[in-house]
């Protein structure tokens, strides 16, 4: 019954995530999930008492994928520096975009931001936890003047790369190339160099 339910929650977001691409974030409603899911509106009221938390579980789903796919990315590629350390996360968000359903809809910056106060930060912080994983693995100084750079190159990543995506279903090279470039000077400008190759080298192989 747990993997039935299961299932259907599922397949309730999956039909959302498509209703979110087709029609954007603001016009979805519980009767254009139903339809899609192929499921009575009281189903969809069964698992969601309004088309907002339909969203925010859409939401947290992707949020979930997404840092499943930062850590395959990191595992797949080993990476040697703390610039390819970040710049997975620049990877698996472009892939994202370009394949999962209703994910480009709910930016970047809205998934990933700082907890608000009294929140628990190992909850959603996802700078936190990278910038964790750059004073490990990569010697950068931890604590919360990293974490607030990191806070900041989110920032920069919502604007350029959901512009990327704007009208190129594939996203525009140009604008993910310049977004990993403008990245790595921000950092370098306080950290160093990452590695012995500019970004410029790793942009046509990554994007």
């Amino acid at each position: 019954m747990q993997q039935r339910s299961a299932e259907r929650l599922n397949a309730l977001l999956d039909a959302a995530a498509e209703v979110v691409d087709e029609v954007g974030f603001d016009r979805v409603t519980t009767a254009m999930i139903a339809e899609r899911a192929g499921a009575s509106i009281g189903t969809v009221y069964r698992y969601f008492p309004d088309r907002v938390a339909v969203l925010h579980a859409l939401r947290d789903r992707s949020v979930q994928r997404f840092r499943l796919r930062v850590a395959n990315e990191m595992i797949g590629r080993n990476p040697s520096n703390w610039w390819d350390a970040i710049d997975c996360t620049v990877t698996a968000f472009v892939d994202l975009y370009r394949t999962e359903a209703g994910f480009r809809i709910i930016h970047f910056a809205d998934r990933e931001r700082a907890p608000l106060p009294g929140e628990d930060i190992e909850a959603g912080f996802f700078a936190y936890r990278l910038a964790n994983v750059l004073a490990e693995e990569f010697g950068l100084p931890g604590g919360p003047e990293l974490t607030f750079r990191l806070e900041v190159i989110v920032e920069m990543a919502d604007a350029l790369l959901s512009r990327a995506f704007v009208t190129d279903p594939h996203g525009d090279e140009r604008f993910i190339a310049e977004c990993r470039s403008i990245m790595h000077a921000y950092l370098v400008s306080h950290y160093g160099t990452s590695s012995t190759h500019s970004p410029d080298d790793g942009r046509a192989r990554r994007s």
